[in-house]
């Protein structure tokens, strides 16, 4: 087991953010972050591009981790 940093307990948090933002838009047709933001275009871009980064975050964690192992 490892210890997570302060990011990486940022980024599970967003990711988590994302995918409840996701389901709320398929099940119910409502955007939480659009709602939470007001709307704002430009603050709604930076946050999902912060989902996004936190998921390449996560991807480098779980390889780093050795939870996916990787062929050399």
């Amino acid at each position: 087991m490892f210890k997570l940093s302060v990011l990486d307990k940022t980024s599970f948090f967003l990711v988590l953010l994302g995918a409840l933002n996701w389901g709320t838009i398929g099940i119910l047709n409502f955007n939480f972050i659009y709602f939470l933001v007001g709307g704002s275009p430009f603050i709604l871009r930076i946050i999902y591009v912060l989902v996004f980064l936190s998921a390449i975050d996560l991807l480098y964690l779980l390889v780093k981790g050795n939870v996916i192992k990787v062929k050399s």
